[in-house]
This record gives structure tokens, C-alpha cells and sequence, in this order.
């Protein structure tokens, strides 16, 4: 099943095209900046052998080397059959398209990136018939943005940057220095920031503090998923402020109570729950309808 991380590792290109020249100068690779990228289809399959589709291609044009496709995939974890689907997807594309075809592979821990990062050789000991040189973002080599200012001066960067250090120690400064920039941030830009950054965490425990931060930080932000984030700060916060009002009252929460508090994810009841705490004898007292 694909995971919520790899759809945001390459959709993320999909909403800010022109984001790989960036990548390519983090990584070394000077590449022109694109003067137009097209969101191409993603299905390379043949008319009789197994399916096979990219993650995200683009096909970006440059001023003075002309044309080129960019293959991105998301790999969350290392994948042997990979050694013989990304050579085929490159193949593949600069037969159809006639164009030359670049790979990045966008990963969030050091050990599948240095992984995805060997080449991939066809041919026998005595004669490389085949070389693939995989581009590879992740934890290894993107940067570490921890200031709002120059969060702000690339955004979709920023965001790429947060999604791979997921797993970064330092991970609740990297977020916060993304949401402080989105502060004074037009709408329409912020919302897809939001929702990849969240989709691009996952499960992972820097995704409630990415909500927790948006609530706070960008309370006035209306589409779908930024209110579902903010509702699940406000239920944190709220569910804390029972377990608090129990405590300096002297009331014990067992282990149950404290779990169905802490996984309500309902304003409205733990708002109840809330106003019983102050005058309840029990903390099983607090479920008890009137």
C-alpha cells in the first residue's frame, strides 16, 4: 500500500515544478533552470509485459540545453526489484520520447538513500553494457532550515527539506521555522505547504507537532486538511486540560481513562468532559451522561 510520505516525496513536484533546479544545486548537479515544465503521463507500460508506472514525470524545458524528462520516485525502503525497474524506466523513456531522462529518487532515512544511490550496472565482469546513475535527496544531503527567513525564500524547498528530516532530531525546529514563514503567507500558497508537510510525515510522532503548530501558528488557513489539523491541535490541548484539572483536583485518571481521553478527537464532547472534570468525584465520572 502507498504510504502518505511516499505520495507527498513526489507529488511535491507535481505542485511546484521548477523545485528541481533547486534539488539539482543541493546536490550538486548543475542543471539550467527550467523555462517550463509539463506534467506528463506516469504509465510506462507496454502493451503486453507487466505494468509499470514512475511515481511523478515531468518533462522540463531549458533555455539552452533544450528538453529533458524527470523521473522522480519516492522509496521509503530498500527494494531490489528497483535495480531492474529504474533502468527499464529510463530506457523506456528516452526510446518513447526520444529525450534525455534524468531519476531522482527522494528518500527520508540514510540507509535507503545510500542505497538508491549505487549505480546500477547491466552487462557482464568483463563489459558494462549499462550504468545508472540514480539522483538522490534525503537526509544525507538536504538542508537542514531551521531559519524562517530562508525558509521563506523557498518554500516548496523548505517543505521538501522537512519531509526527508522527518526523522531529524532537530525535526520540531525545522517545522517551526516552516510555519513561522508561512505566517504572512497568501492563502492559496500556504494550503498545499500544509497538507504536503502533513502528508509527508506521516505517522511519525513530528506529524502531531506539525498540527499542533499549524493550529497555532495558522489559525486563520480554511481548506479541508489545515481544519482537520487544527481540530486535532484544539482536541490535544483540550484533552491535556482535563487530565491537568483531574490531577490538581486529586483525582486519580487510570490507565483506561487517560487513553480514551487522550484518543477523543472531538472538540465538542471533550469540551464536556472538560466542564464535568471541575466538579466530578471520579475520573470515570466525567463519561457520565446527564
Amino acid at each position: 500500500m502507498v504510504s502518505s510520505p511516499h505520495e507527498a516525496m513526489h507529488r511535491i513536484f507535481q505542485e511546484y515544478p521548477g523545485l528541481f533546479s533547486r534539488v539539482s544545486d543541493v546536490l550538486g548537479v548543475a542543471i539550467p533552470p527550467p523555462t517550463s515544465v509539463t506534467l506528463m503521463p506516469t504509465d510506462l507500460t507496454e502493451a503486453r509485459p507487466v505494468e509499470r508506472r514512475v511515481d511523478t514525470l515531468l518533462r522540463i524545458e531549458t533555455e539552452d540545453d533544450g528538453p529533458f524528462l524527470l523521473a522522480i520516485e519516492a522509496q521509503g525502503k530498500r527494494d531490489p526489484d528497483k535495480t531492474v525497474s529504474w533502468p527499464y524506466y529510463v530506457t523506456y523513456l528516452n526510446s518513447k520520447y526520444r529525450l534525455p531522462a534524468l531519476l531522482l529518487v527522494v528518500c527520508q532515512d540514510r540507509a535507503t538513500a545510500e542505497w538508491a544511490a549505487r549505480p546500477i550496472s547491466i552487462g557482464v565482469r568483463q563489459w558494462q553494457t549499462l550504468a545508472l546513475y540514480p539522483l538522490v535527496a534525503g537526509p544525507h544531503n538536504m538542508p537542514v532550515i531551521t531559519d524562517v527567513a530562508e525558509a521563506r525564500k523557498d518554500l516548496a524547498l523548505a517543505t521538501l527539506a522537512a519531509i526527508t528530516h522527518a526523522d531529524n532530531p532537530d525535526v520540531g525546529a525545522i517545522l517551526k521555522s516552516l510555519s513561522a514563514a508561512l505566517r504572512d503567507t497568501p492563502e492559496a500558497i500556504a494550503d498545499p505547504i500544509v497538507e504536503l508537510t502533513a502528508q509527508g510525515l506521516g505517522n511519525r510522532p513530528a506529524a502531531q507537532h506539525w498540527r499542533n503548530l499549524v493550529a497555532v501558528d495558522l489559525s486563520f488557513y480554511k481548506s479541508f486538511m489545515s481544519e482537520e489539523i487544527r481540530d486535532e491541535g484544539r482536541a490535544q490541548g483540550r484533552a491535556e486540560d482535563i487530565l491537568l484539572v483531574l490531577e490538581e483536583r486529586g483525582i486519580a485518571a487510570p490507565d483506561k481513562v487517560r487513553g480514551r481521553i487522550t484518543d477523543c478527537g472531538d472538540p465538542e464532547t471533550l469540551r464536556q468532559w472538560l466542564m464535568r472534570a471541575v466538579t466530578a468525584t471520579s475520573a470515570e465520572e466525567i463519561f457520565a451522561e446527564k
